[in-house]
């Protein structure tokens, strides 16, 4: 419909310009003396115009001539770009595949071609687009030569980013994939203190980066900087970009070698339980400082840390347990393991359990054990055969605890006859 609207309307100016001609009478008067000549309003009208037309045409010529050498460019520039870029399209996709070898062959060719293409023209801002895809080309060929475990490569490329050819400007977010590159190449090569420090330099560019704070993580773990594996466990936590789980888990084991460097020390295991968040002591953490402090003979410290973690997490009775089975089952055991302390008031406060507990029959081994430790024969004689007539709910090991402490008390009651039994059923469970 356009282009029919357009050919009415020249149909109709050149209608009307035919008939404007006809009734135009006018006439130039050209005078170049002693020269006179005289032509139509018509004819003039006609040969100005293709004057114009005439000087349009040479002058346009002109200006494609004197512009060819930099359309050329701009063409040669263009083509390696389009090369560029579908070889590198060509070598994510292949590295996604896990066809390393081809992928470092594409990203090779992407590279020449973006290199190629940078140097047509560097005033271009194409030429800068060119220059940050030969970088990112040398990047991706870099990570498919450390897929196929070959160092020498990855250097030889890591060297070829530096080269003043593959840069326009200064590019802080390229600085930074390079960086944790080479924190990652460093770390899957078991060189964590060359990660930690090429992560630290990262820091100064980028600001705090939570995948290169999971990198360092792993490095600190690596080197066995324990208070730093905790101070960076917890800021990812509060940045939740680590699950729940994971960071408990990274918590118990700092937490677990962070004490088995103070082993032995009563003052320092004292001093990093001071220094300990409130948050971070669970059931498992508090078994192995109790373990750790009742070593160096602080039993009274061990068992109120177990009975602090008791109190606080062992449910009443009707209530969903706070902890889970094996972990109270655990702290009970030690309680009543530790040897030292005020036993008499360690029964008593097992006893206050007893009430809000009636019939948990890991807390009945428990009294039985330590009133045999306070030598209350009755009373631990009780607690331990009410323990084994519930022997079905307990595990194997206190199955076998069970009847070695029965068998002990009898023999230090002088009924060697009624040990004997429990001493044969004890070894029957370890077999």
């Amino acid at each position: 419909m356009r282009a029919l609207f357009w050919l009415l309307a020249l149909f109709a100016l050149a209608v009307g310009a035919s008939v404007a001609a006809h009734f135009n009478d006018g006439y130039v008067l050209l005078v170049f003396p002693p020269y006179r000549a005289e032509i139509s309003l018509n004819l003039a009208i006609v040969l100005l115009v293709v004057a114009f037309v005439v000087l349009y045409v040479i002058l346009r010529t002109a200006a494609l001539a004197v512009s060819l050498p930099q359309r050329a460019r701009e063409f040669r520039l263009r083509t390696q770009l389009q090369k560029a870029n579908d070889a590198f399209h060509d070598a994510v996709r292949l590295l996604f595949e896990g066809r390393f070898g081809q992928a470092q062959k594409q990203a090779a060719g992407a590279v020449e071609a973006a290199s190629a293409a940078s140097t047509v023209s560097a005033a271009s801002p194409a030429s800068s687009a060119a220059a940050s895809l030969a970088a990112l080309s040398v990047l991706l060929a870099a990570r498919a030569a450390q897929r196929l475990r070959e160092p020498l490569r990855v250097q030889e490329w890591l060297a070829r980013l530096d080269q003043a050819d593959l840069h326009g400007t200064p590019d802080t977010h390229l600085m930074a994939a390079r960086l944790m590159f080479e924190a990652e190449m460093h770390l899957s090569a078991q060189r964590p203190a060359e990660a930690i420090a090429v992560l630290h330099r990262l820091q100064q560019i980028a600001g705090r980066h939570l995948a290169a704070l999971r990198l360092e993580l792993r490095a600190q773990q690596a080197l066995a900087h324990w208070d730093e594996s905790l101070r960076l466990v917890r800021l990812l936590e509060k940045r939740e970009a680590m699950s729940a789980e994971a960071a408990a888990e990274i918590r118990l084991h700092a937490h677990r070698e962070n004490i088995a460097l103070r082993a032995g020390d009563a003052a320092q295991l004292l001093a990093y339980r001071r220094q300990l968040p409130r948050s971070e002591m669970n059931p498992r953490v508090a078994r192995v400082f109790a373990e750790a402090l009742a070593a160096v003979g602080e039993a009274d410290e061990a068992t109120f840390i177990l009975e602090s973690q008791l109190d606080a997490e062992w449910p009443a009775e009707g209530r969903l347990p706070a902890i889970d089975a094996d972990a109270g089952a655990a702290l009970l055991r030690l309680y009543g393991e530790i040897s030292g302390g005020d036993l008499t008031a360690r029964i008593a406060r097992a006893e206050a359990w007893l009430v809000s507990h009636p019939g948990d029959v890991r807390l009945l081994l428990t009294l039985g054990q330590l009133c045999l430790a306070q030598k209350l024969w009755g009373k631990a004689q009780s607690y331990l055969e009410a323990t084994l007539l519930r022997a079905d709910f307990l595990t194997l090991g206190d199955q076998r605890c069970a009847r070695l402490s029965l068998a002990r008390l009898f023999e230090a009651t002088q009924r060697t006859a009624e040990a004997m039994p429990h001493y044969r059923a004890a070894a029957q469970l370890v077999g």
